[in-house]
């Protein structure tokens, strides 16, 4: 799986997890590097996106040397394998490598401005380090490292957050964005693609599932939600956010494997 992850081959990848269901996703090379960590430092969209929508994907696991895949999502300052990253609630988007270096730092140190500023619109807690701590402190590190722009940004930040957050929103057209994501959602629902009679009828519409599996994980769970209806039993006898899980990742799934 990671080498294939590596070689930026998602065709590939699909046959291996639609042959394979029982395989184990987290499976690394010799250094721990799995296919996770390959599509972050790549940034392979695609393949990101696939491995996000695995049911068993650890999205924390670390390499030898302590990396985690949202670390390595920084590599080469390409803000969509973070915007990936930073839309699943399950990362823990502060964890710091085994010599204690935390993923801000390393992007205010590379002078990563536009994935910096993509982390800040999310809304996920930005942790800026301790004042004077070489391996945490961001803003220091960026004023030794001359990257004036990363200074400026997170000090309008660690002044005013919730205005910087606005202001940078407005600046990269976050809300466009976003506006366009629930323009979707609605026109999924209207449509009326999505049928779900029992928990063994497969969920039909190719095009729902073209369309949609473009979409963060996070929306598609909740055009799940918002499809089936809270007040409703989806499987019997299950508890409801059992049953909404399990749809979701159907959902996920089905996708993949839509033409």
């Amino acid at each position: 799986m990671w080498l294939a992850a590596k070689n930026g081959q998602l065709s590939y990848l699909q046959e291996i997890l639609r042959d394979n269901p029982v395989i184990n996703v987290n499976w690394g090379n010799r250094t721990g590097w799995t296919a996770l960590h390959f599509a972050c430092h790549k940034g392979y969209g695609p393949i990101l996106a696939l491995l996000l929508a695995h049911p068993d994907i650890d999205v924390n696991l670390k390499t030898d040397s302590g990396f985690t895949p949202f670390m390595h999502s920084f590599a080469n300052g390409k803000t969509s394998p973070v915007r990936l990253m930073l839309k699943d609630s399950r990362v823990q988007v502060n964890e710091p490598h085994s010599d204690g270096y935390g993923p801000l730092r390393c992007a205010a140190s590379a002078g990563f401005l536009d994935v910096i500023k993509w982390w800040i619109v999310s809304g996920r807690e930005m942790d800026l380090g301790k004042p004077g701590d070489d391996r945490t402190d961001a803003i220091w590190a960026a004023k030794k490292d001359g990257k004036t722009g990363v200074v400026t940004l997170l000090e309008r930040f660690k002044e005013n957050p919730e205005k910087t957050r606005q202001q940078v929103r407005m600046e990269v057209g976050w809300h466009d964005e976003a506006a366009a994501e629930i323009f979707a959602l609605v026109v999924f629902v209207s449509d009326g693609l999505l049928q779900v009679k029992d928990s063994t009828t497969p969920l039909p519409a190719a095009r729902f599932f073209n369309i949609s599996r473009s979409l963060p994980l996070e929306l598609q769970m909740v055009l799940c939600y918002r499809v089936v209806g809270s007040g409703k039993e989806i499987i019997p006898g299950k508890d409801s956010e059992v049953a909404f899980k399990e749809l979701a990742e159907t959902l996920v799934w089905s996708s993949i494997f839509a033409n």
